[in-house]
């Protein structure tokens, strides 16, 4: 039966099918992430005395210190010993699966990120459940494609459709999540992807409304703008909040510096020590803080507190995240930028209250700022505060924030996102070129030459008669010792004109022959490119597995033949 499946999904031209797997990613995504957030809810409502999730202010301060401080020493004993491609979690773990190995994700990192991720969430570290619900989608459509036997082509599809179906379920943003699979996660857009991830997404976001009755806001009662007079003053909120997001990915760096340098279950312990003394401070800044995202509460505060509230959660997000604590991003950048808006909604209000908007509207702005100059993820940030807060008046003031937030953090500072720069602490140096990003849509077989024969190195001139009755292009010649080599089906018939030998030998032949080299023909085009630049191979044979021990030739991929297909692409 599973033999049969593949065969059926593994077809070239698989769309239809596609949209399927499409849709069951979703469910398995969105199934993972509601066992995820049932996980993360039920365990702190029983430790908590009052039975609240998050409800860490009414813990004694031991507790309040020693939670996680304990969890971080658990976490960092569940990743010790492993080196760091397998302590990949979250976001940057699904981009760099992408980049590197064609989208196939380790079930050892899916387990490690699940359970990872709720030790940190329940024991109050700084950081949101986006990212490794991302990771967990993710690693959903990576596991079916691998089941299935995909090429990478549709695997990469499938992993982007279960972090869109993740954020869906998360949030019960269905938008924004097929926003965030093209932004950040493909970094791309094209129409090919955009059914898959749409009917993936809306599936996650159904199954996350089945098991969640939530609203589709966090409790910001944002109203709308006053007056149009106030643009002057969102462009200035939007501005701080591009140098907020400056501060924060510089925070972040600065905390990455640390992961070569000492044992991930010291530096975890150390963020969790860390989170406690703030949490003494501001129980409110442990955890993920969506409780922070209520106008009557950023009302009732004092600037002065909120100050000091954004400070502790900037500071603290990015010391978890940055120490290797494997939890999410978009949280902290959601919080801080609610906060931070709140502030200068405060200071509108003192300034000129007649003309001055509500603090929940200045707050969402702040919010749609921060996020999408963090995450160099405009839209994505936009569609999820319309998403989150179903109230449309944000958007013109929302555009506008977004647009000067992101010219500081990209014009000025010419900062990449926060993924990418934790992606480059790893030693990884992501390229997203056009080139790269229409080779990654192509699989091999799509661009390969079909028309070969293979033959040893000593045939029979009748032999070789029989072979290019065919009219095969080329001719894979396969020694008794050594590589493979490649070689033009006319060389050979040019010598089989000439009077010689009974025998032939094709590796003596006049002939022009090409090193070879295998792949799979799950990769790429992108992927097969970088295997001839970074070997001395001339040409690659693709190759299919149909048994244990047996392997199946399928064609033959030459340099020209990758250079054709990109030529069809861009033409396209």
């Amino acid at each position: 039966m599973l033999f049969k499946l593949r065969h059926f999904f593994a077809a070239e031209e698989i769309h239809l099918r596609l949209y399927l797997l499409a849709t069951l990613t979703g469910l398995a995504a969105g199934g993972i992430i509601v066992l995820f957030r049932l996980l993360i809810d039920h365990s702190q409502m029983a430790v908590f005395p009052s039975g609240q999730v998050e409800d860490f202010g009414q813990m004694s301060w031991l507790w309040i210190l020693g939670m996680p401080t304990v969890g971080g020493l658990l976490i960092g004993l569940l990743f010790y010993r492993l080196d760091r491609q397998q302590q990949g979690t979250g976001v940057i773990h699904v981009i760099e699966r992408l980049s590197y190995h064609e989208g196939r994700m380790p079930i050892k990192n899916f387990v490690r990120q699940f359970i990872g991720g709720a030790i940190a969430l329940i024991s109050g570290h700084s950081v949101g459940r986006e990212s490794p619900s991302v990771h967990l989608g993710a690693a959903s459509g990576s596991g079916l494609a691998s089941q299935l036997d995909l090429p990478s082509n549709a695997t990469r599809i499938l992993v982007a459709s279960g972090g869109a179906a993740a954020i869906a379920a998360s949030f019960d943003t269905p938008i924004a999540g097929v926003i965030f699979a093209m932004e950040v996660i493909m970094m791309e857009y094209h129409i090919g992807s955009f059914i898959p991830v749409i009917l993936a997404s809306v599936s996650g976001a159904v199954v996350g409304r089945v098991v969640f009755d939530a609203p589709p806001f966090y409790g910001l009662v944002a109203g709308q703008m006053q007056s149009l007079w106030e643009l002057p003053y969102i462009i200035a909120l939007g501005l701080c909040l591009g140098l907020l997001a400056v501060g924060f990915i510089k925070s972040l760096s600065f905390f990455a510096d640390f992961q070569a340098r000492y044992p991930i279950w010291l530096r975890t312990t150390v963020a969790g020590f860390l989170v406690g003394c703030g949490g003494l401070m501001m129980p409110d800044v442990m955890g993920m803080s969506y409780n922070l995202l209520n106008t009557a509460y950023l009302t009732e505060l004092a600037i002065a507190s909120l100050l000091i509230m954004l400070v502790l959660k900037l500071v603290l997000s990015s010391a978890c995240v940055g120490l290797g604590v494997p939890g999410g991003l978009i949280g902290p950048t959601l919080v801080m930028g609610a906060v931070a808006g709140a502030i200068l909604g405060h200071i509108g209000q003192l300034w000129l209250p007649e003309l001055s908007s509500s603090i929940g509207f200045y707050a969402m702005i702040g919010m749609c700022a921060m996020m999408a100059a963090t995450l160099k993820a405009p839209l994505a940030a936009l569609m999820a505060l319309l998403e989150l807060t179903a109230n449309p008046h944000i958007i013109l003031p929302g555009m506008l924030a977004i647009v000067f937030s992101s010219i500081v953090v990209v014009e000025i500072y010419k900062l990449d996102s926060v993924f990418l720069v934790l992606l480059r602490k790893n030693g990884l140096d992501y390229r997203n070129t056009p080139l790269a990003q229409a080779l990654r849509r192509i699989n091999v077989t799509k661009a390969m030459q079909r028309k070969f024969v293979e033959l040893g190195q000593m045939i029979s001139r009748e032999e070789a008669k029989q072979a290019l009755a065919s009219n095969p292009f080329w001719i894979i010649i396969t020694p008794s010792e050594g590589d493979k080599r490649l070689m033009l089906a006319a060389d050979l018939a040019l010598a089989l004109n000439e009077e010689g030998e009974d025998e032939v030998d094709l590796l003596q032949i006049p002939a022009s022959r090409r090193n070879l080299a295998k792949v799979s023909f799950h990769l790429s085009l992108d992927a097969a490119a970088k295997q001839l630049t970074q070997s001395d191979a001339e040409a690659l044979y693709v190759t299919k597995r149909i048994s244990i021990l047996e392997e199946q030739t399928m064609g033959v991929l030459t340099k020209e033949n990758i250079e054709a297909q990109y030529q069809l692409a861009y033409e396209g």
